[in-house]
Parts: C-alpha cells; sequence; structure tokens
C-alpha cells in the first residue's frame, strides 16, 4: 500500500488560480488549500498547503477544552515557503485588550491596527496555539500542520460576506500581546526542532532524519518535503506530497528538506 496520502484541491476566495512549483496548477478555480486525508493511524494531526492572493479573515480557533463536544480544538503552525515582497502574517496582539474593546475593534474594523503583522521570508516557522488571534495576508505559500479539526471563528473579514462568529471569538481568544518565542527563522541548513506543543511535534530535517530526530519519534509520523526528494521503503516522496510513515527508520534521501510531525 502506497505511503502517499490522497490530495484535495480547495477553492477559497482568497486563493490563487496560479500555484507555484511543484504544483504547476493553472485552472478556472482560486485554490487555496491543498490538503492530505489524515490516515487512520494519524487521524489528529492535518497536513495543508495555502496559497494566498488576499488577506484571510482575522480568526481564531478553540483549545480542547472550548471546543464543541466530540471535537478537539485547533492548535496550528506554520512553515513558510515562499513570500512576495512586503508579505506579512498578523498573529496576536500588541497589547492587552479587554473583551468588550476587542469586540469594538471587530465590529469598526480597527482590529487590524491592533495586530501584530510579521513581515515573512522562505524558512520562517510560527506557532499558534489555540485561541491565538491571526490573519494571513497575499502573497505568501505555507505548509500548515494542525490539529485535525474544522473550527474557525471568525472576527473580522475586511466587508466580505461570509458569516462572523464575534461572541465565540470572544469566549475563546487570548487577549493578551502574542509571545515573540513562537517564532522561529530557520537557518537553510540543518535540523531543526520547530516545535513541541501541546498537540505537536515538528522538525525540519535536512538529509535524512538524524539519529536524534529518530529517538524523539517513535512510531507513526508524518513526512511532508520542501525540497528534494525522500524514499519509504523504496517510494519516492517529493516536495508537494505527504507521507505516513511507521517508522523513521524507513526514511532515505540524498538531497533534501522534510518537515516530520507527529501528535504529542
Amino acid at each position: 500500500m502506497s505511503a502517499l496520502l490522497p490530495i484535495h484541491r480547495v477553492e477559497k476566495i482568497w486563493g490563487r488560480y496560479s500555484l507555484p512549483a511543484p504544483f504547476h496548477s493553472e485552472s478556472d478555480a482560486k485554490i487555496g488549500e491543498i490538503w492530505f486525508d489524515p490516515p487512520e493511524a494519524l487521524s489528529g494531526l492535518l497536513v495543508k498547503y495555502l496559497f494566498t492572493s488576499e488577506k484571510l479573515s482575522v480568526q481564531v480557533h478553540p483549545g480542547d477544552s472550548q471546543a464543541p463536544s466530540g471535537s478537539t480544538g485547533k492548535e496550528e503552525c506554520w512553515y513558510i515557503l515562499d513570500a512576495e515582497p512586503g508579505a506579512k502574517l498578523a498573529i496576536g496582539l500588541k497589547h492587552a485588550l479587554s473583551r468588550e474593546q476587542l469586540r469594538c475593534a471587530a465590529l469598526d474594523g480597527s482590529i487590524e491596527d491592533h495586530l501584530i503583522w510579521h513581515q515573512t521570508r522562505p524558512g520562517d516557522f510560527f506557532y499558534l496555539p489555540a485561541g491565538t488571534i491571526h490573519a494571513i495576508g497575499p502573497g505568501i505559500s505555507l505548509i500548515e500542520v494542525q490539529q485535525n479539526a474544522d473550527i474557525t471563528y471568525r472576527l473580522y473579514d475586511y466587508g466580505r460576506p461570509r458569516e462572523l462568529h464575534l461572541d465565540n471569538a470572544l469566549r475563546v481568544a487570548k487577549r493578551q500581546s502574542y509571545v515573540s518565542r513562537r517564532r522561529d527563522k530557520c537557518p537553510k541548513n540543518g535540523e531543526r526542532t520547530l516545535i513541541d506543543g501541546q498537540s505537536i511535534r515538528l522538525v525540519r530535517i535536512d538529509g535524512p532524519p538524524t539519529e536524534a530526530a529518530a529517538a524523539r519519534f517513535p512510531g507513526h509520523l508524518l513526512l511532508i518535503p520542501i525540497e528534494g526528494e525522500y524514499s519509504v521503503r523504496g517510494e519516492t516522496v517529493s516536495a508537494g506530497a505527504c507521507a505516513l510513515v511507521d517508522d523513521i527508520a524507513v526514511i532515505s534521501c540524498i538531497f533534501g528538506k522534510a518537515l516530520i510531525a507527529q501528535p504529542c
């Protein structure tokens, strides 16, 4: 059975008609996400590619204890693949706001001014604990690794006619300022631990996994190549794909960089 996970292309109003390599897609639809079916062995993790041409809504996700019955919360993280000059992400607040201040800012649109906008470049990494207010600007391609939960509460959507979820968003949002240590600027080369969070463990490897990585990733994991090619039991896994691996020891690589992910 193939280790490669099935791919889905998802239309979004903020997506792109033309996708970058390795996808090379031209279509009449604006594709904003490419995501991979979570395997049964790791059903709690979801991996996506995001491609933006417009701002995404200002939004927030609940934590496990705040999620509706039968669902988990949504912790997530972003690895930046490409960013146009001046492209930015908004993550967290500059200063703490009261619940009423945040409500007013969402209603009048000034919430954009309260957010911390981070200029991005390839190799940047951001960890977003559940409850972190965030938005993604145009001109960015990234890999998102998240808890497998489809719960998004929109605070503000730039006047677009989509539903907002202000009461729920205010209930779960962290209103204090964003902790800068949750951002990482990865060096071009070398292995790097990106996050060992409440729900997600993520490491960027350079070439084959090291012994240190192998010790931290027992059992099933997801392999997400960023560049080059990897092999899993002889099956090629290239950039733009995601594979389920039952044992890190079966991953081989001559040249490449990849993310390896596992639930905590």
